[in-house]
């Protein structure tokens, strides 16, 4: 495909409305103009009609950027300190296991999904991970897909609210380091250890590949004292521009009967949600075992990249945050397929005629 037949009239329409976003945003001084003004700007658009589109390959590059930021910042100090996380850690599965107790009921007896969207509806997990599986398992696919980008949009939309007003965070720490002052050797092992973790993850069939196969290859060369520094500020900010704009494209082609029953239910499970991260969170410094803004960064059940983001401008411990976000998305996308057959929870076949 070339350049000029990639960028469609419905590309070029995201990428205006999404900048158009980004500079409201800037103008008024709001937080975290290139994620927010993209995001809000594509999802009031998407519901006013627009027929927008997803920026693909672009979405999977802005994460790509996001798994090589955290794998730059995984240095010997803090694998050393992996054990000392190892509490907290612990509580993950718990954690998963009474949403799990608490979501499917909500989802079956309240909201009268079916039994299998039910189950991936509740499921913590990555977005594009619980509509596969849910996909697969027969469970109501444009459901599932509402559902979970409203838990996205409103953790990630609350997230910097309570950063703030709760526990004083300024979103003001610097996200990288300018790319005029970056050597041009980092730069280009990182976008090679960038390319050759998403391709190569993909090959071997590694979930989530676009951010955990950059993960781990610039980990490795972090710890191995090859790579020294994060990405660039500008890539970065690039990454949350087209990360603001898959958020908001999910809402493109929403009925009023989806709004009322798909998003509303998505809706009232985040306050479920939020209790549950306020528990932990609320259990967590009370132990001492981290603290505030590390603790509720690791238990917010947002998107593994959004809150890589919002690590990062809160000036947050990456490494304690990521290692939580990445064992509860590694529990639940291993075993969460298998606790459903294991419960009986599949597709329910109409009687034979």
């Amino acid at each position: 495909m070339t350049v000029l037949a990639y960028f469609t009239a419905a590309r070029l329409k995201t990428l205006a409305i999404a900048a158009a976003g980004v500079l409201f945003f800037w103008a008024l001084g709001l937080p975290l103009p290139f994620l927010f003004g993209p995001m809000f700007a594509c999802l009031g658009a998407a519901l006013a009609g627009a027929q927008l589109t997803s920026m693909h390959p672009f979405g999977a590059i802005a994460r790509v950027i996001l798994g090589v930021a955290i794998g730059a910042s995984v240095s010997p100090e803090v694998v050393g300190r992996v054990p000392q996380m190892l509490a907290t850690v612990a509580l993950v599965p718990v954690y998963i296991i009474v949403i799990g107790l608490i979501g499917v009921p909500f989802f079956t007896r309240i909201c009268k999904f079916d039994r299998v969207t039910a189950w991936y509806a509740a499921m913590p997990g990555g977005l594009q991970d619980m509509v596969l599986f849910g996909a697969e398992a027969g469970g109501d696919v444009r459901a599932l897909s509402l559902i979970h980008a409203t838990r996205v949009l409103v953790i990630v939309t609350l997230a910097p609210i309570i950063l703030v007003g709760f526990f004083g965070a300024s979103l003001s720490n610097p996200i990288g380091t300018p790319a005029a002052n970056l050597p041009l050797s980092e730069m280009a092992l990182m976008s090679v250890a960038g390319l050759i973790g998403w391709k190569g993850g993909e090959r071997i069939g590694l979930f989530g590949a676009s951010i955990l196969g950059p993960l781990i290859v610039t980990a490795a060369l972090s710890l191995a004292d090859v790579i020294h520094y994060r990405p660039p500020a500008e890539a970065i900010l690039t990454a949350q521009f087209f990360i603001g704009i898959t958020i908001g494209v999910y809402y493109v082609g929403v009925t009023l009967t989806e709004l009322r029953k798909d998003v509303l239910a998505g809706l009232a499970f985040i306050l479920i949600l939020a209790a549950l991260a306020a528990a932990f969170t609320e259990i967590i410094v009370l132990l001492e075992l981290a603290r505030p803004i590390e603790a509720f960064l690791a238990f917010a059940p947002g998107g593994q990249a959004e809150m890589t983001v919002l690590a990062i401008f809160a000036g947050a411990d990456l490494g304690f945050v990521i290692v939580h976000h990445l064992v509860r998305i590694t529990l639940v996308i291993l075993l969460a397929p298998v606790a459903a057959r294991l419960f009986g929870i599949t597709r329910e076949r109409p009687p034979p005629s």
